[in-house]
Order: C-alpha cells, then structure tokens, then sequence
C-alpha cells in the first residue's frame, strides 16, 4: 500500500528537469522539517504551505508548553524570561489575513 501510494503521489507531482540538455522527467515530494526549511532555487507554493504548517506547529507548542511553564514558575516565584519574544503569531497573521 505505502508503495503505491507513493507511485501515486510521485504521478501526481511530476516535475520536469533540463539534465545534459535533455528533458527528464522527476518525481517531486516535500516533507515538513519541523527544524528548519529548505533551500530551494525557487520557491513555490507547497513551499509557502510548508512554510505555514511549520509556523503554526511552532505556534502551538510555544503555546502550549512555554505558557503552561511560564505559569507553573510564576507561581513558584521563578525568574522567567519574556516568552512573547518568541511568539511568531504576526508571521501567522500576515500568511492568513487578506492585505
């Protein structure tokens, strides 16, 4: 099953290619890196919804760990570090809000 559906999705997403001067046909699957992004030559759409994924996964677990032990320490009286430095919510807003 998982080879088919490979199969089907490399159908799917074919890209071409100029290799020796010859066109040639390739295959093309992007996975989400959580820690970090590719380089590309050009970047295109699946990258913008790669992009946008990886943020609002960041967002969630900013949210939920660093709020949830930012109030566990508080209330235990630790220092803590200002959390919303590291709050990426404008990068959601500008990909999710009309300009």
């Amino acid at each position: 099953l998982f080879e088919y559906l490979v199969k089907q999705i490399n159908a799917t997403t074919q890209n071409y290619a100029i290799k020796s001067g010859r066109k040639q046909r390739m295959g093309c699957i992007g996975l989400l890196d959580i820690y970090g992004f590719e380089v590309f030559e050009s970047n295109r759409f699946e990258q913008l919804c790669i992009n946008y994924a990886n943020e609002k996964i960041q967002n969630k677990y900013i949210t939920d760990t660093f709020e949830s032990v930012h109030t566990l320490y508080v209330a235990e009286g630790v220092d803590v570090f200002d959390f919303s430095k590291i709050d990426n919510s404008g990068v959601i807003s500008l990909i999710e809000e009309s300009p």
